[in-house]
């Protein structure tokens, strides 16, 4: 390695140890936030999160399912890219084999499955994998009753699989019906982006629905809405904040409170050994 080269892996280095909020702009040392749960210690900001940094800090004595069931390329797709080269690179980039990652574990001393989605892989696009995963887990939740609580981020369905990824907002409901039939907790938490054909299907199927603030939630994006209706959208439209006033959400709940909510609501919600009722 030459001289540049080391001199431009030590800058890089550095910057990788600070970061800029970019709510209020302070220069934040990575360490630091990381240890704040991704959340600006100045002004709330929340950060993305990982689906991995998601379970480790929900779950203890958890073990990851389904990673045997992963994507391939059923309609040969070719954009200024090939998908298979695509899952290739967000593999490795993200060190997951999907946008979602399902975990069963305990939630202090309640046992529960937990679907993470995680952004960073192709904009936690919901393709025919991301959809067999989470109807699988409902599958599992429902026929051993333990709690299902899904931590959602996603730009919405995967274009690359085309119809098959649109199949999945059926699915996904399905999967959610029969937790409802068998009566059996499922919470869902909304973080920024939750974007598509995710927020139309199981998102907003949780018999409590909470966000984390300043998330963007909706069908379509405000800009595409705007050019579409011809007419300029409130101030705040789509974000958690909004949605709470006007009655589609639950609850907002900063990060550092998700654990103990989501555990309170089990509470009330399993009052009875044996028992769910939501």
């Amino acid at each position: 390695m030459g001289f540049l080269d080391r001199f431009k892996k030590k800058d890089q280095e550095k910057e990788a140890l600070w970061t800029k909020c970019p709510s209020c702009k302070s220069i934040l040392y990575v360490p630091e936030l990381k240890e704040n749960l991704n959340v600006c210690p100045k002004c709330n900001y929340h950060f993305p999160m990982g689906s991995m940094e998601r379970v480790k800090s929900i779950l203890t004595d958890y073990s990851v399912l389904f990673e045997n069931i992963l994507p391939t390329d059923p309609l040969k797709f070719k954009d200024n890219k090939p998908y298979k080269e695509r899952l290739s690179q967000a593999q490795k980039e993200t060190n997951l084999t999907e946008a979602i990652v399902v975990a069963r574990g305990k939630l202090k001393d309640i046992e529960i499955i937990l679907c993470a989605m995680d952004f960073n892989f192709i904009g936690g696009s919901m393709g025919s994998v991301v959809g067999e995963r989470f109807y699988r887990a409902c599958m599992l939740s429902a026929e051993q009753k333990i709690p299902l609580f899904a931590v959602i981020t996603s730009g919405g369905a995967r274009m690359q699989e085309g119809i098959l990824s649109l199949m999945q907002m059926a699915k996904t409901s399905i999967g959610v019906g029969f937790l409802k039939e068998r009566r059996v907790p499922y919470i869902t938490l909304l973080t920024n982006p939750t974007m598509g054909g995710v927020s139309a299907s199981f998102a907003f199927l949780g018999d409590i629905i909470m966000a984390e603030p300043g998330a963007l939630i909706g069908f379509a994006g405000p800009r595409v809405i705007e050019q579409t209706i011809k007419q300029q959208l409130p101030e705040g439209f789509q974000t958690a904040e909004f949605l709470l006033e006007k009655g589609m959400i639950d609850m907002i709940v900063h990060r550092k409170d998700i654990k103990d909510t989501v555990y309170k609501l089990l509470k009330i919600a399993t009052y009875r050994k044996g028992c769910h009722a939501v």
